[in-house]
């Protein structure tokens, strides 16, 4: 299903569940997303915490940019549970310097902070949407086409001041470049003009995944429109905090989990 596949695989007890069965698709990395398939009906828990799954028995989690411990998979499957453990293998993040960004953009006026919450609320909100949508196990595709211009954890220095990492993947281009949805979904919030992040697109892949697309310069889809991967959702720009035209295009599973979307495309664009 993604590029550079590793496969975990969970053995079943032998007492009364010979047709238990897990597989897990995905990196066990930091920023990886996996996705699990076990015996429709079966409960699953990640470190005692209870994760939904589909009719088929598919769901998914992952690792942030900072865990370092391992994570327990509890599946329960006829009366019986199977665990296991998955460790995470930690990465080397580079540094970034963005020079040349307006001081209001890096350390922004108080005046701003209000506009700052509220937008900051709304993207909460879009994020939070969960639907039984199975989008989420389509093999997604690179949102543009361009350079990869920065990269998922990066450590960011903005005009000289160290900042929180970068939670997406940078890929440069014209204004004016065709961006496409890398897989079915719905959008949950489609904005041109947020402080920081202007033309700003999200889109509800099911079960809790979700995607963002950052400084569009065009809109062209609004909340609630359904997506089949492919279509056009916008076109690349430089608008919000951006030095040049680029897609900061990110993965999340609900409000709070990032993702590095570098680990579930193909190498190259199609």
């Amino acid at each position: 299903m993604f590029a550079r596949v590793c496969c975990l695989l969970l053995l079943a007890s032998v007492a009364h569940s010979e047709d238990f069965f897990i597989n897990i698709k995905g990196e066990a990395v930091q920023g990886g997303l996996l996705i699990g398939h076990t015996n429709p009906g079966n409960t699953v828990a990640i470190d005692g915490e209870a994760v939904k799954t589909t009719p088929e028995g598919h769901f998914i989690f992952g690792f942030g940019r900072f865990d370092e411990k391992s994570k327990k998979l509890t599946i329960s499957h006829q009366g019986q549970q199977h665990s296991q453990t998955i460790p995470v293998k930690k990465r080397d993040f580079p540094t970034e310097v963005i020079d040349g960004l307006p001081a209001s953009k890096v350390n922004p006026p108080k005046r701003d902070w209000e506009r700052i919450k509220k937008e900051q609320a709304q993207v909460k909100k879009a994020r939070g949407v969960w639907s039984e949508q199975q989008a989420f196990l389509q093999s997604f595709i690179w949102p543009s086409h361009g350079r990869v211009s920065g990269v998922y954890g990066s450590r960011r220095i903005l005009n000289g001041e160290p900042k929180r990492p970068h939670y997406g993947m940078d890929i440069a281009n014209v204004t004016g470049t065709r961006v496409i949805a890398p897989a079915d979904g719905v959008v949950t919030m489609a904005v041109t003009d947020h402080f920081y992040t202007g033309g700003t697109i999200i889109i509800d892949h099911g079960y809790g995944l979700n995607s963002t697309y950052l400084h569009l310069s065009q809109i062209n889809v609004k909340e609630g429109q359904a997506l089949k991967q492919g279509d056009k959702i916008g076109e690349i720009g430089a608008t919000g905090r951006a030095t040049g035209p680029h897609l900061d295009w990110r993965i999340n599973i609900g409000t709070g989990l990032r993702l590095d979307p570098q680990l579930i495309i193909p190498a190259e664009p199609n």
